[in-house]
C-alpha cells in the first residue's frame, strides 16, 4: 500500500526529531543548525517549515516526547495502590525501561533542564511539575497521607520525583549492568524508606 501524505510527513516530522537529538550531543539545542538538520533528514531547509516554526519549537516538541509515554505508565503504575512495594518495584522498572528504550531523549532533557533556550527549561519543569501533581493527587489515597494538606503532599511528592531524576541520571551514567541493578535497588529502598516515614507524618494546621 503507498503511503500517504499524512504519513510522510509524519516519518519526516520524526525524522527531524531524530537528526535533532543527534545533533544536539555535540551543540546542545541552542546551537543546532536548521541547514544541518535539514542535510541529515535529505530535505530542503525550507521544508523545515512545514513541521515546526522554529528550533525553539522543536525543542518544546522533544519535550512533550519525552515525557508523555513515561507520564502515562507511571499513572497506570499507581492506579492500584493495594500493594505498595510492587507498586514502587515496577514504578522504578518502568523508569529504567523508558530510558533504555529511549537514552537520547533522556540525555536531551538532563542537558537542557540546566542549559540553552529558556522557554525549553521551563517545558522541562513543567512537565516535573506534572509528574509531581499526579503523584500527590494519587498519594492521597493513601491512608496515612489522605488526611494531609495539600502542601505536604506536595513535599513527599517532589521527594519522590527528586529520587526518580536521580535514578534515571544514574542509569544514564551506569558503566556495566551490575551498577545499574545496585541503582534501582537503591532507588526502590529510598522510596519505600521515604512512604514508610511519611505514614507516620500529621500535617499541622497553619
Amino acid at each position: 500500500m503507498a503511503e500517504s501524505r499524512q504519513e510522510r510527513k509524519e516519518r519526516t516530522r520524526q525524522a527531524i526529531l531524530d537528526a535533532a537529538l543527534e545533533l544536539s550531543e555535540e551543540t546542545g539545542l541552542g546551537g543546532l543548525s536548521l541547514r544541518a538538520i535539514a542535510k541529515r533528514v535529505g530535505i530542503v531547509p525550507t521544508a523545515f517549515y512545514r513541521h515546526f516554526d522554529s528550533i525553539e519549537q522543536l525543542g518544546l516538541a522533544l519535550v512533550d516526547t519525552s515525557f508523555a509515554s513515561l507520564r502515562q505508565m507511571m499513572r497506570q503504575a499507581r492506579r492500584e495502590w493495594t500493594d505498595i512495594d510492587a507498586v514502587i518495584t515496577q514504578s522504578v522498572s518502568i523508569l529504567a525501561r523508558n530510558v533504555h528504550q529511549r537514552p537520547e531523549y533522556f540525555t536531551f532533557m538532563f542537558r537542557e533542564r540546566m542549559s540553552g533556550i529558556e522557554s525549553v527549561r521551563a517545558a522541562i519543569r513543567h512537565e516535573l511539575d506534572l509528574l509531581e501533581r499526579e503523584l500527590a493527587t494519587d498519594l492521597a489515597r493513601l491512608p496515612g497521607p489522605a488526611d494531609w494538606s495539600s502542601e505536604d503532599l506536595r513535599v513527599l511528592s517532589n521527594l519522590i520525583v527528586g529520587m526518580m531524576v536521580n535514578t534515571t541520571e544514574a542509569i544514564l551514567t551506569a558503566p556495566r549492568p551490575e551498577v545499574e541493578r545496585a541503582v534501582l535497588h537503591t532507588a526502590e529502598q529510598q522510596i519505600r524508606l521515604t512512604i514508610i516515614g511519611a505514614a507516620n507524618w500529621r500535617s499541622r494546621p497553619r
